[in-house]
């Protein structure tokens, strides 16, 4: 299962330097990151990210939203 993430990063490098200091606790919710986008016409990121246990990253992206993160979340599956 993989979980796409989209981030508004209307300062790409501030939000980089953000989401780099917070790779520990995306590891410690079961979360690898496997490509990160930055998207061409709007300033928004988008993250690939393989989920080890869903539940542990929900709980993540609860405590992220309760901190003010405005991420769209979709957790997805090939098909």
């Amino acid at each position: 299962m993989q979980l796409i993430l989209q981030s508004p990063a209307p300062d790409y490098p501030s939000w980089k330097t953000e989401f780099d200091s917070t790779a520990e606790a995306r590891r410690d919710a079961g979360l690898s990151l496997l490509q990160l986008w930055r998207d061409a016409e709007q300033p928004a990121v988008f993250a690939l990210f393989e989920v080890a246990d869903r539940a542990r990253a929900v709980t993540w992206l609860g405590k992220e939203a309760a901190l003010g993160a405005t991420a769209t979340a979709h957790f997805v599956e090939t098909a």
